[in-house]
């Protein structure tokens, strides 16, 4: 009898010790993240901040809020979505960090996905991941200023109606990377639309050469 009291005690150290010595990348990017004290972050939690600089590349780190004003003269920025850019959204209603989301595909003038972290609860949890999920542009201009982004739990989008800086793309400023389409495309779009070199005219046999002398002889 006790030798298995014993050989429950072991599992349950073992079971306890296990988890912490099992860390992820997610953990590490989480170290210090400013969470409700005493509460201990899932394996699967992750703010949207490391999850958008993991998927775009840009190296930029602090709050969302404070990502467009840290984009100006270190990353190109605009306000056309692109596949890889970052969709940087303003504090607002209880936002109060603001949010960013990666661009995954661009559906329409008006429809894009994403893929983020920590917006929608799913299963009664925050800090999950939600990939290639939908974002609608419901500014007047269509100048993609206000959104309504997927809420998981309505199965739907949202009713909100979300600021927007803009997007911004990891690229360096003034590198065409913030225009409506490809720097490469729009290089083509530029050639073509370049005016035509006159055509040289074709020397042959002339249809009337005495009729040309008399007529510039007068």
């Amino acid at each position: 009898m006790q030798g298995y009291r014993i050989a429950i005690i072991l599992g349950l150290a073992a079971a306890t010790i296990a988890p912490a010595s099992a860390r992820s990348a997610i953990d590490d990017a989480l170290a210090g993240a400013d969470d409700t004290v005493g509460a201990v972050a899932k394996p699967d939690y992750l703010e949207c901040v490391p999850y958008a600089r993991q998927l775009s590349g840009i190296q930029i780190f602090g709050d969302a809020h404070t990502w467009w004003s840290q984009a100006q003269g270190r990353y190109a920025i605009g306000h056309t979505p692109r596949i890889g850019a970052v969709m940087a959204m303003e504090p607002y209603a209880n936002s109060q960090l603001g949010h960013v989301a990666t661009v995954s595909k661009v559906i329409d003038s008006r429809t894009i996905l994403v893929s983020h972290a920590n917006w929608s609860p799913i299963e009664g949890s925050r800090g999950r991941i939600e990939k290639n999920v939908t974002v609608l542009d419901v500014s007047a201009r269509n100048d993609w200023s206000e959104v309504r982004v997927w809420y998981a739990p309505i199965h739907n989008l949202g009713n909100t109606h979300w600021p927007v800086s803009g997007f911004i793309y990891n690229a360096r400023p003034n590198s065409g990377a913030a225009g409506g389409q490809d720097p490469a495309l729009q290089r083509l779009d530029d050639v073509s639309a370049a005016p035509e070199a006159p055509k040289k005219r074709k020397k042959g046999r002339r249809s009337d050469p005495i009729g040309e002398i008399i007529a510039g002889l007068y």
